[in-house]
């Protein structure tokens, strides 16, 4: 447990975040307990990618088991050794494949919320494409050319790809912008390059381009981005899609399997480390139901399920391969959660374990209450828990002349299952802060 300071803004935003169900922004490291296996082998997968190769990965787990929170750790990882991560959820509004805009809009939020170190926050493509422009000036200044002439020879290789030509084109134009001050024309390369148009007619009449990034092309989008972030001077990008149960819920079988077909497709490429995708890394977080089921799950579809099979000498032997396509994340177990508990005090104090509000004994009484309520479910999908404790934490900073004895019994905790009707995570659901309480 660490005793290091944080700072107000950090633990509000982490707290604000626990109490309402979702990953905090920044803070991370704060609460991380467990997974080192898992941890350990994204690290290598990182480091692959920054290295040239590609990489693709399943994170299994079930609702409310850590997979958004791994995801955003493996966020951070991607930051330190300089690659860029795109994220976003799989939705009925947003799917790999679609004839309605759903795969281009999947594809719009990525690119929204591109991150970098420096921007974790998001909305990163504007300031790496001035980082490109910026270093093309200065190399063009070194040769005694002009910026526009090493502009165009670094973009030469996006040509290679499908829709390259165009990509490289939109890129120039809002190089040329950026040089002469031009802000529309760099407000619609950057539309261009969001999918943000809807028509061709208007790429061209803007842009002079004969394509848009539309249903059709988003995977191949998402390489020549990843070509261009490594000729911007990153590593190259990380692409994490969380909730892909949202694929397993579409209703029309021939939808589904396009999807499924999709992701074998980058599954394929990245393995073979195929054309257009070196330095690219791609993360997907599943149920096991969303995964195995038979019938409609991602292992329904033959050449899934067969590149996905487990390593059969890791089964026999009841250990686990962390090199398969497929992580399967491990339950916390109640040590490691009462460390996340104690971790969660920490930050509430705000790194000054003088202002802790609960001691160890609270602690156990908590975890008791909670075995008590849900059984196995409190440390094996710890959400609930954590947002129960979150606010446990509240009431008692609140009303300090309480003490935590007041309050345990009072904490409702209910196991974190999935409404049959919301096709959202339940991360979304339950904002409210303290209504787990009933004083």
């Amino acid at each position: 447990m660490t005793t290091k300071k944080i700072r107000p803004r950090v633990r509000d935003g982490i707290l604000r975040a626990l109490s309402a169900g979702v990953v905090p922004v920044q803070g991370l490291q704060f609460i991380q307990v467990g997974r080192a296996p898992e941890i350990k082998a994204m690290i290598r997968s990182v480091e692959a990618v920054a290295d040239g190769s590609s990489v693709f990965k399943l994170i299994v787990g079930d609702y409310g088991a850590g997979k958004t929170f791994f995801l955003h750790l493996v966020r951070q990882v991607a930051f330190e050794h300089k690659l860029v991560t795109v994220h976003a959820d799989f939705s009925p509004e947003r799917r790999l494949v679609a004839s309605g805009g759903q795969a281009r809009s999947l594809y719009s939020e990525l690119i929204s919320n591109m991150a970098t170190r420096n921007r974790p926050e998001g909305n990163a493509l504007s300031g790496i494409i001035e980082m490109f422009v910026a270093q093309a000036i200065k190399d063009a200044e070194e040769k005694a050319v002009s910026a526009d002439q090493v502009i165009e020879e670094r973009l030469s290789s996006l040509q290679d790809l499908v829709a390259g030509w165009d990509f490289a084109r939109v890129v120039a134009s809002f190089c040329r912008g950026h040089e002469q001050g031009n802000e529309s024309l760099k407000a619609a390369a950057l539309r261009w390059l969001r999918g943000e148009f809807t028509t061709k007619t208007e790429a061209r009449k803007e842009l002079d381009v004969r394509t848009i990034i539309d249903d059709s092309n988003i995977y191949d989008a998402l390489k020549l981005m990843t070509r261009f972030v490594t000729m911007a001077g990153y590593g190259g990008v990380f692409v994490m899609l969380d909730e892909a149960v949202n694929l397993f819920k579409i209703a029309n079988s021939q939808s589904r399997t396009t999807n499924y077909e999709m992701i074998l497709r980058i599954l394929n490429d990245t393995l073979q480390s195929g054309a257009g995708a070196q330095n690219l890394g791609v993360l997907i977080g599943i149920t096991p139901e969303a995964l195995f089921d038979p019938r409609r799950g991602l292992c329904s579809y033959d050449a899934l399920a067969s590149r996905l099979a487990p390593n059969r000498f890791a089964e026999q032997s009841g250990l686990v391969d962390f090199n398969q396509p497929s992580i399967h994340l491990q339950n916390l177990t109640p040590e490691e959660l009462f460390l996340l508990l104690g971790n969660i005090r920490n930050v509430f104090a705000g790194g000054d374990s003088d202002q802790y509000l609960i001691d160890d004994e609270g602690l156990k009484a908590f975890m008791n209450h909670c075995q008590k309520t849900i059984g196995a479910a409190y440390f094996k999908t710890p959400r609930e828990t954590v947002r129960g404790f979150v606010n446990l934490l509240s009431m008692l900073e609140q009303y300090p002349a309480k003490h935590w004895r007041d309050f345990i019994e009072q904490v409702r905790i209910k196991e974190d299952r999935p409404s049959e009707h919301d096709i959202h995570d339940a991360s979304e659901s339950n904002m409210g802060g303290l209504e787990n309480f009933k004083l």
